[in-house]
């Protein structure tokens, strides 16, 4: 039995990340006001000195004033209506395949935890660990997120799935799809890039990691990806 790790946006979800998909979900559904529009704007313009061109990443303040429970039935809404039929099926095959080969897996994802937990529910994953958005009470506020796994952050979040398991980190699989997640890749045992961007295929390439890749993905895919944020 091994700990099998999944990204999330590039990974499960191919194109847009689901943050992006949710946060016009919410805009349809008539869930975002001046307030939370406000709030946004300003979390860029206070945060751009400490995140640079991370600070959309990091930017969580659309949830601004909502109710976390408000928020978590939206996503369950959100990820049946609209993330499950877009899911790529080859990491989802992968995911089944190795659920049956009794593994445990773990969504492991820079979106948001509510995100993760619904995603995770409709899938039939016992453990999920993403970004925990800043709250007061039962509302979230417009702060910074208290934990946000990306990159090298990857690895302490992969350490408490490993604690949570009771599975070593260093027998792991970890799925991902961008250069970033080559900070988890080299911790584990084996690692996959799934339809990776540029960087990440290079990386892959000289380290022997397996790439899994549809092969009808449309050429300049991979340089397009380069530029998108990936979590």
């Amino acid at each position: 039995m091994r700990l099998v790790l999944f990204d999330i946006d590039g990974t499960l979800v191919p194109g847009a990340s689901s943050e992006a998909r949710f946060a016009r979900y919410l805009w349809d559904r008539r869930a975002l006001g001046l307030r939370q529009l406000l709030a946004f704007a300003w979390f860029c313009l206070r945060y751009f000195p400490r995140y640079g061109r991370h600070v959309m990443q990091k930017n969580k303040a659309y949830l601004s004033g909502h109710g976390k429970a408000e928020i978590a039935a939206l996503a369950r809404d959100f990820v049946a209506e609209r993330l499950l039929p877009s899911l790529y099926a080859p990491a989802v095959e992968r995911l089944r395949a190795h659920e049956a080969a009794g593994d445990r897996v773990a969504l492991l994802s820079g979106t948001p935890q509510f995100i993760a937990d619904a995603l995770a529910d409709a899938l039939g994953v016992e453990y999920a660990h993403a970004s925990l958005c800043a709250s007061s009470g039962d509302h979230y506020t417009g702060a910074p997120p208290v934990r946000h796994p990306y990159g090298p952050t990857k690895i302490d979040a992969a350490e408490a799935l490993a604690r949570q398991t009771g599975l070593p980190l260093a027998t792991a699989v970890a799925f991902g799809d961008s250069i970033t997640d080559a900070h988890l890749f080299r911790v584990v045992e084996e690692a996959v890039a799934v339809q990776p961007d540029k960087r990440l295929s290079e990386a892959a390439e000289g380290a022997g990691w397996e790439v899994l890749l549809d092969r009808m993905t449309a050429p300049g895919k991979a340089e397009a990806q380069e530029h998108e944020p990936r979590y």
